[in-house]
């Protein structure tokens, strides 16, 4: 434990460095709407850029630079998508007993479920644990914004249908599905991996430009949101979900990693510290993109980011 104190301080910097920006594009897109420098379809059209253009990008540029030989790790994907299933699955049905539609009990879903892994765990992993923990990071975030994003997907579009016949309900959602650039483009990008294709350098560099817009660009559009609205939200509903993010779902794949599957120390202390990540922004980009209610997802991305600066500081003593 002296050990952990006396490395805590070298990461306690970079944590707040990392966490930071994310309050302050959160803080622009707010001010932007409070000042009325951005209308009120700014959130809505800034998040559509997001869906069609700026995720589908990086999807697409992380499924198509990672071997299909790399995901070959079948107990680390195991501890931290059991996790990941399990806090989703057991907010989906509480929120379906409690009258909520599919398509907003999904989004709830991914509310507790869908750590940031991308803006925050993979630099996060890369101070903490060193570049060997980059690799598991990388089978987390596939596992979050590919797999979890996409079974949320498939629910919500079965949720939004009102077609009373199987059949056609399902040919719906399924020509729904296909036209979903979200859904689209990583499997896209895993085909052309698995073909062992290259990207060219001009398409390789238009990937990155547009998928290192799809973070920065959603939590401005989250702003825009929170400068918006005024409909007061549940913090009963908003406590339930952060402490389902914060707490249930790092113990759970803390259970699994190290007590069930066994994993290396490194790879465990990966998947937890991953599973320990505030609400990343995807839930969002949901809610707006189906016009769903977003009170409360906005409100947990928000406070579990917030909450976290304590508890990831916490987890990183124990685990150093």
């Amino acid at each position: 434990m002296p050990a952990a104190f006396s490395a805590l301080p070298e990461l306690l910097t970079p944590l707040f460095t990392i966490i930071l920006p994310i309050f302050g594009l959160i803080f622009a897109g707010y001010a932007c709407r409070r000042f009325n420098k951005l209308g009120p379809t700014a959130a809505s059209e800034l998040n559509k850029f997001v869906v069609y253009l700026a995720l589908p990008a990086l999807l697409f540029d992380i499924m198509s630079k990672t071997p299909w030989s790399e995901l070959d790790q079948p107990a680390f994907i195991a501890a931290f998508g059991i996790g990941s299933a399990a806090v989703f699955l057991l907010t989906l049905v509480v929120r379906l007993m409690q009258s909520r539609h599919l398509a907003d009990a999904s989004i709830d879903g991914l509310n507790a479920a869908y750590p940031n892994t991308g803006f925050v765990g993979l630099p996060l992993c890369l101070l903490a644990f060193g570049k060997e923990s980059l690799a598991p990071a990388v089978i987390a975030t596939i596992i979050t914004v590919c797999v979890l994003f996409a079974c949320a997907i498939v629910l919500i579009e079965l949720g939004l249908q009102t077609e009373k016949n199987f059949g056609a309900t399902f040919r719906r959602v399924g020509w729904s599905l296909m036209k979903n650039p979200l859904l689209i483009a990583p499997i896209a990008g895993a085909l052309f991996s698995g073909a062992g294709a290259h990207v060219p350098a001009g398409a390789e560099a238009l990937l990155k430009l547009l998928g290192g817009a799809a973070s920065p660009c959603a939590l401005v559009a989250l702003g825009l949101f929170l400068g918006a609205k005024g409909e007061a939200q549940s913090a009963k509903t908003t406590s339930a979900l952060v402490s389902l993010k914060l707490f249930a779902q790092p113990v759970l794949t803390w259970f699994l990693a190290v007590h069930l599957f066994g994993l290396p120390p490194l790879w465990s202390k990966t998947a937890v510290i991953l599973s320990a990540l505030p609400t990343g922004a995807g839930p969002f980009m949901l809610a707006e993109f189906y016009r769903r209610e977003g009170g409360v997802t906005s409100n947990a991305i928000l406070f579990s980011t917030v909450v976290s600066l304590i508890t990831v500081t916490l987890c990183l003593t124990v685990m150093l």
